[in-house]
């Protein structure tokens, strides 16, 4: 009974050191993650740069220190002023993630709050140098532009602290209220010219139009002139025979008008006719 007892207690013994080794000795690093040690006796941060999985450390003498590497998403606001001294509020999209052979020097100058201290300071930096560059009329036009040298100064300035960017891009950009109704003022003002200008455009037209008729009824009264003078008063008559068929023509299409020929009596010593009525 007694060697049982001893047996119970040794094995007990033996899960308890386990127990203790597993929490104390061992420590895991999870995936887009990577591990560093401090270590109390050999002066602070070690240089080496752990991997995901499990991993042994010193108990009382090393502390392990987990930082993500995974790209991660950030949006930095910014006020700044344009070439044309207009005032713009934009915002920056950003995935960033830290160079991983350079975690140690990284925690050792920033600390573990890297990304708070040096993202907006950058940020803000780029735009405002790369910003002043343009005029507000440009940013709008030019926007993939201002977007593209963005991101190049971004990822040049992010060397310098060990930061890589995989993408940067303008999500938000807008103008103080003063300037955008000084836009739309102009917008209305351009319409109203293109407006005036057709209006002017089109009386032209019209003054052209009646100088064209005016010629032609200038030249039709000159034709008439030479040809009554050639042929005396017969083209006045052929005018007016002309003249009468049409009257003819309009009249007898109407449904209230009624013709009479002339009826005068056969045996009637003139032998004419009376004249024909229209009713």
């Amino acid at each position: 009974m007694n060697s049982l007892l001893n047996r119970i207690s040794m094995g007990a013994g033996g899960l308890a050191v386990a127990g203790f080794i597993a929490n104390t000795c061992l420590y895991n690093v999870d995936a887009g993650h990577r591990g560093i040690l401090f270590d109390q006796l050999r002066g602070g941060i070690m240089p080496d740069v752990k991997p995901e999985g499990t991993h042994f450390l010193i108990p009382f003498v090393q502390r392990p220190i987990i930082i993500s590497v995974r790209s991660t998403p950030r949006e930095i606001p910014s006020q700044t002023g344009t070439k044309d001294l207009q005032t713009v509020n934009i915002k920056l999209r950003v995935l960033w993630r830290p160079v991983e052979g350079e975690l140690p020097k990284i925690y050792r100058s920033l600390g573990a709050d890297f990304a708070e201290r040096v993202l907006p300071s950058i940020g803000n930096e780029v735009l405002k140098s790369v910003v002043a560059q343009y005029n507000a009329s440009e940013l709008l036009s030019r926007r993939a532009e201002v977007s593209e040298r963005i991101g190049r100064e971004m990822r040049k300035r992010g060397e310098n602290f060990n930061i890589l960017f995989d993408d940067v891009a303008i999500t938000h950009l807008n103008f103080m209220p003063e300037y955008v109704r000084a836009i739309e003022a102009k917008q209305v003002a351009q319409q109203n010219a293109e407006k005036q200008k057709y209006v002017v455009l089109k009386a032209e037209q019209e003054r052209q139009a009646a100088v064209i008729r005016a010629e032609g009824e200038a030249e039709s009264a000159t034709l008439l002139t030479k040809a009554i003078e050639k042929s005396g008063e017969g083209i006045i008559e052929v005018q007016r025979i002309d003249a009468a068929k049409d009257i003819a023509k309009t009249l007898a299409r109407g449904r209230n008008v009624t013709y009479l020929p002339g009826g005068g009596g056969g045996g009637s010593a003139g032998g004419g006719g009376g004249p024909n009525l229209l009713m």
